[in-house]
């Protein structure tokens, strides 16, 4: 395994201590828990995304959804069969499970649905006007009066 030095990256960067915890747990993961359910993230436009979730055996009644900010956690709970027969093989998982996803700033989460086994989560950036970026007209000196300066809005 790699490790990357960052510390150049920090030093020109102000308020990026959630990259760095982020960079710390993606490291620490354990491979059985991090490969069940199997799933996808897309990108299906300018900003939007769906998160996609092999959920087989799995209805809409036992999965939660929850979004909190900057996190995204999916938790599955198994149910309690009835064994009808013996098993000489099971692939099947029917398991509980709990995945945890780490959203970036203004990802909201905008719908979700189920189908076919497939849990789909969609997602989309919605920055708020304040945060979008602007032109700040420059201002300059007319006869030798200073003209008074507007806040660009």
């Amino acid at each position: 395994m790699r490790a990357y030095d960052l510390s150049p990256l920090f030093r020109s960067t102000v308020g990026f201590d959630r990259l760095s915890r982020l960079l710390e747990s993606a490291t620490s993961v354990d491979d059985a828990t991090a490969s069940y359910p199997p799933y996808n993230i897309e990108k299906l436009g300018e900003d939007s995304y769906r998160i996609t979730m092999a959920v087989a055996g799995f209805g809409p009644e036992d999965v939660e959804i929850t979004a909190q900010q900057n996190s995204l956690v999916i938790t599955g709970k198994a149910k309690k069969e009835v064994e009808t027969g013996q098993f000489l093989y099971r692939g099947i998982a029917g398991r509980a499970f709990e995945r945890r996803f780490q959203l970036a700033d203004f990802i909201k989460v905008t719908g979700a649905s189920m189908v076919n086994g497939l849990l789909h989560v969609d997602l989309a950036r919605e920055i708020p006007e304040a945060m979008k970026p602007r032109t700040i007209r420059i201002e300059t000196q007319a006869q030798g009066k200073p003209v008074l300066t507007q806040q660009a809005a």
